[in-house]
């Protein structure tokens, strides 16, 4: 057996952080809880530099049970590097807080949960993995400890339980199928399998994985998860779990399911349609920014199920996943990071006059909200003009059809969004009608900027233009073999 601790340096890192921080946070007084953040903040910039070297690839570690190729080095850059951003906004909102430990503890182990989903190459990690990133980010989206954390935790709770326990069940069920549950000897095994015990196993699956990711139909909890949590929680909430777990269910698709005969790429087409659409229309009149970037989060699932689809169907497939989950994680985190900037605007008429007031930050979101929409030259237009591709090639030319309509049908709320930004004040409307001066004052309150988040935002939407420009050689990057 491969038992080398090394092949898993970035996750060790992560993990060894986290518990070397909640033994320090135990007696560091409170306004030295920031040294448990920055312990977080090396080990994610240790850990990029570990999967960066390591990234050559492809090989199994632990007898095959976690897979080291294209698929989880990209995962491991994007979800460090987004932890990262998420642990700077996180000190922003916590900085002296009692429990601002315990902030940085629960995101590490969250992350670490989402690097498993990625390189897990066994159903029994797979399941270790869902519930090591699923148990903290419980905690987390309650960890004010009011009213709407609490009701965002226990929605976020009884669903991940439920689809948790269906998401066991179909790997007992694969099992029970495949006499396996490494993927190559499963892959060998549910070839042979009946075919209705297999699909029913799929299906099972399916509902713990499209729970991580928020797609439909197990996406009922993303709104109010993102709604009532913080906005550095609902950022990582919304962002980092999918791209472990969409990673996860490409390596599905590529390796045990390849061979069967259960029609699981028509159905990954349906529920992406299904994604894509639902997030769409609930987000068209949605006035709380949080929320409509909640179902935003939704319909981006949608595309990002394209390529899963058409796995094995084209050879852009993989290229096209990566490369949309790393831009599409940069270019939501600088939307939410956005957000944090603007703690008291809640409403997308508190954004009014952000143009006049903070040109910068407003620029930010125009180019964050364009990037998400698709908007060259963005990260997410050349992430999206792949995925169409692969698809075409894949021969499911309507589902990327569909995928072209419903992206000029997001352009709507998005817009609603960037209007009252770049629009004048409103201190400047009211001005005639006599309240002038206590419309300003509300304005100005509204728009009071963090400028550390601020400045995030500013850099994740460079970073997001930079990788949309240098895509080319990012791609030739991510098109390497699997561990199969």
């Amino acid at each position: 057996m491969n038992e080398n601790p090394l092949d898993l340096l970035p996750e060790v890192l992560l993990g060894a952080s986290a518990v070397l921080g909640l033994l320090l946070g135990a007696w560091l007084p409170r306004r030295r809880q920031w040294l448990t953040g920055a312990l977080a903040a090396v080990a994610c910039v240790a850990g990029i530099a570990a999967a960066v070297a390591a990234a050559p690839g492809p090989m199994a570690a632990f007898d095959g049970a976690f897979a080291i190729d294209p698929v989880t080095a990209t995962a491991r850059v994007v979800i460090l590097g987004g932890t990262l951003l998420v642990l700077v906004l996180g000190r922003i909102a916590y900085r002296a807080d009692p429990r601002e430990t315990e902030f940085y503890v629960l995101l590490q182990l969250a992350a670490l949960g989402a690097l498993l989903l990625a390189g897990a190459q066994d159903l029994l990690l797979l399941a270790a993995a869902y519930l090591l990133a699923s148990v903290p980010s419980y905690t987390l989206a309650g960890f004010r400890k009011d009213g709407p954390g609490t009701e965002a935790a226990l929605k976020y709770y009884v669903v991940g339980a439920l689809l948790g326990v269906m998401m066991l069940t179909g790997i007992t069920v694969l099992f029970a199928a495949g006499r396996a549950t490494a993927y190559p000897a499963l892959a060998g095994g549910l070839a042979t399998a009946p075919t209705g015990l297999v699909a029913a196993g799929v299906v099972g699956l399916l509902a713990g994985v499209l729970f991580k990711a928020g797609g439909v139909p197990c996406h009922f909890w993303v709104p109010d998860a993102v709604q009532g949590s913080t906005p550095a929680v609902a950022a990582f909430l919304a962002t980092l779990p999918k791209i472990g777990a969409l990673a996860a269910l490409y390596r599905l698709a590529a390796v045990p399911l390849s061979a069967t005969d259960v029609p699981w790429p028509a159905l990954i087409a349906v529920l992406a349609t299904a994604s894509m659409t639902l997030g769409n229309l609930a987000a068209f009149f949605q006035t709380d920014v949080r929320r409509l970037l909640a179902y935003s989060t939704i319909s981006q699932v949608g595309y990002l199920l394209i390529p899963i689809a058409v796995t094995g169907r084209s050879d852009q497939a993989q290229p096209a996943l990566l490369y949309y989950l790393a831009g599409y994680a940069l270019t939501n985190l600088g939307a939410f990071a956005v957000v944090c900037a603007l703690p008291r605007a809640r409403a997308l008429d508190d954004y009014r006059g952000l143009l006049r007031r903070h040109p910068a930050l407003a620029l930010s979101l125009v180019v964050c909200l364009l990037g998400l929409l698709g908007t060259p030259p963005t990260a997410v237009f050349l992430g999206k003009l792949q995925v169409f591709t692969a698809a075409v090639d894949g021969g499911y030319t309507w589902l990327a059809v569909v995928a072209a309509v419903n992206t000029v049908a997001s352009l709507f709320y998005y817009l609603r969004w960037i209007q009252p930004a770049v629009a004048g004040a409103r201190a400047d409307a009211d001005a005639g009608a006599g309240a002038g001066a206590d419309a300003g004052a509300d304005a100005a309150r509204t728009l009071t900027v963090r400028r550390p988040a601020a400045l995030l935002a500013c850099a994740a939407a460079a970073a997001s233009v930079v990788l949309g420009i240098a895509g080319g050689p990012v791609l030739d990057l991510l098109g390497g073999p699997l561990v199969r």
